[in-house]
């Protein structure tokens, strides 16, 4: 994605015009189907939204102005035009505060996890007993598995106690959050791929029903051959 400012006609207002012709009922109603509040939706998918950002071009002002106006795909907008740096604490928490999808959660979370330093908002969105607040701790951990490649495992390592105290939370938005958390740190690397099979095992044992199925979901894929035939090629740390 390009990193200049966008031209004169990408005003708030052209964006919202864009979304309204390319938006459909049908796509409106997949989104229903798969738990997203389309109330204030256009019906635009992905596919479409990642193009339109790259001919935009990030921009922190516009993408405020588009977060301003509520609409949701506006919004997943606002996430792709935002460089990571721009996320500051207090911003990413001003946008928390209006998340009400898993899709806008997890959109955010893959792009907050490519700033330095967001490790530090990963305890503080776990202990918040918000549904999508919470989420977005669990799928930050996620994605900085994936993005931030020369962190320490420490940092993972720590993780695990998150994941072991919120295995409960039986909502749906979290405890799904929370067992993609687990598989991704035990794929990160091998050093930490043993700790989260043996805390994926524990769960499988635990008393609560939740934690038994976030334990069951993480131990088949991290016990599967493709997960250990990847982690055999990885290059020693």
């Amino acid at each position: 994605m390009s990193a200049q400012e966008p031209s004169q006609e990408w005003s708030a207002a052209a964006v919202l015009a864009e979304l309204q012709v390319s938006g459909s009922q049908e796509n409106r109603a997949g989104m229903a189907r798969f738990g997203i509040d389309a109330s204030s939706a256009f019906g635009v998918p992905m596919s479409v939204l990642r193009p339109l950002a790259r001919r935009i071009g990030m921009s922190p002002q516009l993408a405020d102005e588009l977060w301003e106006t509520g609409r949701h795909e506006a919004r997943l907008l606002a996430i792709l035009l935002t460089p990571p740096e721009s996320l500051a604490p207090d911003r990413a928490m001003a946008w928390m505060e209006d998340i009400r999808s898993w899709d806008l959660c997890d959109q955010f979370a893959n792009v907050l996890a490519r700033r330095p330093g967001s490790d530090q908002l990963v305890p503080v969105l776990v202990a918040d007993e918000r549904e999508f607040v919470r989420r977005a701790g669990f799928a930050l951990m996620a994605w900085r598995a994936v993005h931030a490649k020369t962190v320490p495992d420490t940092e993972f390592l720590n993780y695990l106690n998150l994941i072991r105290a919120q295995s409960t939370d039986e909502r749906n938005f979290v405890w799904k959050a929370v067992h993609w958390a687990l598989r991704q740190i035990g794929k990160r690397s091998a050093a930490l791929h043993d700790p989260a099979l043996d805390l994926s095992r524990q769960l499988c044992e635990s008393q609560n029903k939740t934690s038994r199925r976030i334990g069951r979901e993480a131990q088949k894929e991290l016990s599967s051959e493709k997960v250990l035939t990847r982690l055999k090629k990885l290059p020693e740390p």
